[in-house]
């Protein structure tokens, strides 16, 4: 519709003129002594219209020319600038694809574009990482040394590289400057965690899982199982005597002391230095809280002398658990070796007879055959105890 009615409109215009110029008489005369042009009205607006025309043309021309060397470096910029994205976008999509080389080769190319030069340096390290090449990664990390504002990304990407490059030492130190600059988030907390596990700095990693648990940046599975690592590590260094063991176990938290693996290494731990009271403490509360045949095992290892009143208190906590787990084989067992301890032949025996019964693997049916014969042995029964340690015998080959 709209071209319809500019062609209404150039139509009446054309006949306007055409009928304006068939009856104008006018004249123009120029005058350039001695020199006299006579021109026709008609002729002069044509010829003043062409002039217009030339004019306007020469001045673009000139306009054009001028801003050519402007528009020529614009041009190449946004060439640039699409050849750098371009590279960018293909060095992203190679790097997910899991084509590491074409991902270094095209983040060499977009990081010909300053704005881009950051970002592709950290694709280009990662990429060559993941291609073994250490000495290029460290090449494309460098670029971004006086790069402030992809300092953060920088050494996080350090940080994660090295770890899985197993130089905690390296990447402890990417950790410690990015602290030094005052960033401090969840991702830094745990590639320092991991670096830290592997440097065996096992005080530090608790200290890391505790934080990170406040913030539930850590699987429950994952940061039980850190603990026990790191208690593990800490409670059966050989290097400690009985104060420092008890040192280090003053630093554990009540809510870990009674977690059963914690306080299976740490009864174990203390009853190997000669700590048997402090043992069986661990185990008590271990065990009140969550019963675990392991603590029951150590509590058994840690029995007080005999005819002591410590003795006396720990078959009266055995039997008082034997209430509530009358079938517990590990608990018969170590309840009959206490009675064993005190003399007390009759329920030493009962207790025995019934963890053998219950036994369910090897280790308990040898302890068991071994610890009725020491019992028949010292009643002079010589038949009974000869016949138990040919079983404990059986069950050892077995």
């Amino acid at each position: 519709m709209r071209i319809f009615l500019w062609l209404v409109a150039l139509m009446a215009a054309a006949i306007g003129i055409a009928v304006t110029a068939r009856f104008n008489p006018g004249n123009v005369v120029l005058f350039y002594p001695p020199h006299r042009i006579d021109l026709s009205l008609n002729l002069f607006c044509v010829l003043l219209a062409l002039l217009f025309v030339l004019l306007y043309v020469v001045i673009r021309a000139v306009r054009a020319t001028v801003k050519m060397p402007r528009k020529v470096a614009a041009y190449r910029q946004q060439k640039r600038e699409r050849d750098g994205n371009k590279g960018l976008r293909e060095a992203l999509k190679a790097l997910f694809e899991g084509r590491f080389g074409h991902a270094e080769k095209a983040a060499l190319r977009a990081s010909e574009l300053p704005e881009n030069a950051g970002v592709a340096a950290l694709i280009g390290a990662r990429a060559a990482h993941r291609m073994r090449q250490a000495a290029r990664r460290d090449q494309w990390l460098a670029r971004l040394q006086d790069d402030n504002a992809m300092k953060t990304a920088r050494l996080m990407t350090m940080t994660e590289l090295l770890v899985d490059d197993h130089q905690p030492e390296a990447a402890l130190a990417a950790v410690r400057e990015l602290n030094a600059s005052g960033t401090r988030h969840i991702h830094a907390l745990q590639w320092s965690l991991k670096a830290q596990q592997q440097a065996k700095n096992w005080p530090e990693v608790l200290r890391l899982v505790r934080s990170l648990d406040k913030h539930r940046a850590l699987h429950p599975a994952l940061s039980s199982r850190l603990r026990e690592l790191a208690y593990e590590d800490l409670l059966t260094d050989k290097t400690h005597d009985a104060e420092s063991l008890l040192r280090v176990w003053s630093t554990v938290p009540n809510a870990d002391r009674i977690k059963p693996y914690i306080a299976c290494r740490a009864a174990t731990a203390l009853n190997a230095r000669g700590l048997h009271d402090e043992a069986r403490l661990v185990a008590e509360e271990s065990l009140n809280a969550d019963w675990d045949d392991r603590v029951v095992r150590t509590y058994r290892e840690a029995a007080a002398p005999a005819g002591s009143a410590a003795l006396l208190t720990q078959i009266d906590h055995c039997e008082r658990w034997m209430q509530t787990r009358p079938t517990d084989a590990e608990l018969a067992l170590t309840l009959g070796s206490l009675c064993l301890k005190q003399k007390l032949w009759g329920k030493a025996q009962r207790h025995l007879e019934q963890a053998l019964s219950d036994a369910a693997d090897p280790r308990m049916v040898r302890e068991s055959h071994l610890k009725l014969a020491q019992l028949h042995e010292a009643l002079q029964q010589t038949e009974e105890a000869a016949s138990h340690y040919r079983q404990c015998a059986l069950a050892t080959v077995l």
